[in-house]
């Protein structure tokens, strides 16, 4: 019998490895196997996608396996509105004056919701999405 401890995970491996940004890791993963999953779903090769997305090979390769090192938040948004996707950013504000905030990925397929939760340092959890738009409302 092993004296191993199991530690439950907060849903965010990279706050569990103690890794800076956790939140802002955790949003990127999201929002990148979104894409990879969108890019799987049309059958499109890594050229097809590159040509798509405005992106060389090398770069869609890193992309749909993980190496996320180059590619910014907005990126992974504006590359999700040109795989046909709606992204909208929603604000809102803790329960509390002293509950840090924290940042949650939502994707809505056309029938259901599936939200990804981030895990705030010092913060409860919210149901609220993350996402970008693209153009102007008002």
């Amino acid at each position: 019998m092993s004296n191993e401890e199991i530690i439950k995970s907060s849903g965010n491996i990279f706050a569990d490895l103690g890794l800076p940004d956790a939140e802002e890791r955790l949003a990127k993963a999201e929002l990148a196997r979104k894409i990879r999953k969108l890019i799987t779903e049309r059958d499109l090769t890594q050229a097809q996608a590159g040509a798509l997305l405005g992106l060389a090979q090398p770069n869609v390769s890193n992309l749909m396996n993980g190496r996320l090192r180059g590619f910014s938040t907005d990126k992974l948004m504006e590359y999700l509105t040109a795989l046909s996707q709606n992204v909208t950013i929603l604000v809102t504000p803790t329960e509390d004056d002293d509950t840090r905030g924290e940042i949650t990925v939502r994707f809505r397929s056309r029938r259901r919701l599936r939200t990804v939760r981030g895990s705030a340092i010092g913060g409860g959890m919210s149901n609220e999405p993350m996402a970008a738009s693209n153009r102007n409302t008002r």
